[in-house]
């Protein structure tokens, strides 16, 4: 077995696995019949040890990456992520191009929230720290959940560079979306990028507050006092 390979790396992640963990991620992760993870198959392995292991695997070829992505079991998925993830943070201008396009190409992979939420910002996000970001209103208008999460989640790079103009449009394409992991990743965007521009936020609820699902608004709210939050929830933006 080549020590660099999509065999090697299965058998570090077969090697690692805990049946019990398997059976609670199982359920964590919502793998129910008609739940969101229903496909989704587990070996129980804690993120770290996922992490370690993908880091001893960051030149592994693109091939094989596209071969645990197309897995599904789920750790398989996040152990490739977290490999390009790696790969896009060391690679050159023209190598984070083209990790980038095959990340977009293999989105329906990206098919968990904290598989997006592992990746979005450190790869989508990054990248359009610099250039046009068009493609995050495209992935908001997607049918596919995980490509508006990628939307919505992505932006977290740009906040962490002292921007929240995406965040706020985007936030504003996805009111409508029917998905409550839709609805906590807008609220979690907008309460950090309130954290930079408390009034755009405060005037951002005021503006949606009837479109605003009641579960992205309390995340969104969730850093004020609760004598603010109380009159939030009740649609009282004055003054802080």
């Amino acid at each position: 077995m080549r020590p660099n390979s999509y065999q090697s790396v299965v058998a570090e992640l077969a090697a690692a696995a805990d049946p019990r963990r398997a059976e609670s991620s199982a359920w964590f992760f919502k793998t129910g019949k008609g739940q969101y993870g229903e496909v989704d198959q587990f070996l129980g392995i804690n993120v770290p040890t996922q992490r370690k292991i993908a880091l001893r695997y960051r030149d592994l070829p693109h091939a094989a990456v596209q071969k645990l992505l197309a897995s599904k079991v789920h750790e398989h998925r996040f152990v490739a992520l977290e490999i390009l993830v790696a790969q896009f943070e060391a690679a050159s201008a023209s190598e984070q191009t083209a990790i980038y396009r095959f990340y977009l190409a293999h989105a329906a992979c990206v098919n968990n929230w904290d598989l997006v939420d592992t990746s979005a910002p450190y790869i989508v996000g990054r990248y359009l720290l610099t250039r046009p970001r068009a493609i995050l209103k495209k992935l908001a208008k997607s049918s596919l959940i995980w490509e508006r999460r990628i939307s919505i989640v992505a932006t977290f790079a740009l906040i962490r560079a002292g921007e929240t103009a995406d965040t706020f449009e985007i936030a504003r394409l996805l009111l409508g979306d029917p998905h409550d992991l839709i609805h906590k990743a807008v609220g979690w965007a907008l309460r950090e990028a309130g954290k930079r521009t408390p009034d755009q936020l405060l005037a951002f609820l005021q503006a949606n507050y009837d479109a605003l699902p009641r579960t992205a608004l309390r995340y969104a709210i969730e850093r004020f006092t609760p004598a603010e939050r109380k009159r939030f929830l009740a649609g009282d933006f004055t003054a802080v």
